[in-house]
């Protein structure tokens, strides 16, 4: 028997960094995500060696163990040695052996929410496997768990639930660990009309968000009013944006990029950098009307709006753009999809 899952990834449209434990535990988050045509992958191959192996191809690491209640916490694959410790403790409670492959088709560090999906993708591969009585929310407050407190990843909670639930949703975090996963109805036309008029440029660089994070968290403890106000304004964004989405107001969801991004920026330093700054002017001299980085900042994919009619010729420039290896930036034009988490056996 084999049980392949995959668990697509994530476009941060607005909100995101409310939905920090820190910042919604005081004034509730609001996020405005949507998922796309890329997926984290998981193979599991039950056996009976008396070992776990660990395949992450996309990273080119290999780890084998000796099937036990409870592994050491890989340094390279943590995610997966956190998993495996989980599922054993809270439901088989007993050593599994297994030969496990996974890989994702973008980087970690992307702001794709990368890492996340690749956790609820390999949750959801054991919930096939050992028929574990798990929801969506269950699967994605498993992972969120995991990460944030099992492996001490630091990090937001939207990616567990978008990659869980799928589609376009408008997420609401409050105390007591209480989400509210809205999916949004969005008429077919204002769907393809954004999938038509939205670019991903990867900068080239793999940030690591948790360091981010921490500095937002930082602020957000120590009641900085120029991190609370814009983390404020941020969460007001996400509510315009969805509803601007629902109308069909595309000038409106620009605006609610644009202001975003800038009030994303004041939140912590680390968000953007000189070269960040950079290319979002270029897109804009190129026909852009607005962009942002996805996910925590830093690096990874900026996501970029413009007219459809000028998408062409803002991709040949962007073309010409070098990414801050000075390689050209990765291009790329994904497919928004209605579908969370799946799983399946061979």
């Amino acid at each position: 028997m084999i049980i392949r899952s995959k668990a697509p990834l994530r476009l941060g449209l607005a909100g995101g960094g409310t939905d920090i434990t820190n910042y919604y535990n005081l004034y509730g988050g609001f996020v405005l995500n949507a998922t796309v045509d890329m997926y984290a992958y998981c193979t599991i191959e039950p056996n009976d060696t008396g070992k776990v192996e660990f395949i992450a191809a996309d990273i080119d690491k290999k780890e084998t163990y000796k099937a036990e209640e409870k592994l050491p916490i890989s340094t390279f694959l943590p995610l997966h040695t956190g998993i495996y410790n989980r599922i054993v403790n809270d439901f088989t409670k007993k050593p599994l052996a297994f030969k496990m492959t996974t890989y994702s088709d973008a980087p970690a560090g992307s702001g794709l929410g990368s890492s996340s999906t690749l956790v609820v993708a390999i949750i959801k591969a054991f919930v096939e496997w050992l028929n574990l009585p798990l929801g969506e929310y269950d699967i994605a407050a498993l992972a969120y768990k995991i990460e944030r407190e099992d492996i001490g990843m630091a990090g937001g909670k939207q990616d567990q639930y978008a990659a869980t639930f799928g589609g376009f949703n408008f997420m609401e975090f409050y105390e007591n660990e209480r989400v509210i996963v809205n999916p949004l109805r969005l008429k077919r036309w204002i769907r393809n009309e954004l999938e038509a008029s939205l670019v991903l440029y990867y900068t080239g660089v793999s940030r690591e968000s948790a360091n981010i994070i921490k500095e937002q968290i930082l602020h957000t403890e120590k009641g900085d009013k120029k991190n609370i106000d814009s983390m404020h304004e941020i969460k007001n964004q996400a509510v315009l944006m969805k509803e601007s989405l629902l109308k069909g107001d595309f000038k409106g969801f620009s605006n609610c990029l644009l202001k975003g991004w800038l009030a994303k920026k004041n939140a912590a330093s680390s968000i953007s950098n000189s070269f960040l700054d950079d290319l979002y002017q270029y897109a804009l001299d190129k026909g852009a009307e607005s962009a942002k980085i996805s996910g925590a900042g830093g690096g990874g994919f900026m996501m970029i709006y413009c007219d459809p009619c000028k998408r062409i010729s803002l991709i040949r420039a962007l073309k010409e753009k070098k990414d801050l290896n000075n390689m050209p930036g990765m291009i790329l034009t994904p497919s928004f999809t209605e579908i969370g988490t799946q799983a399946w056996r061979l």
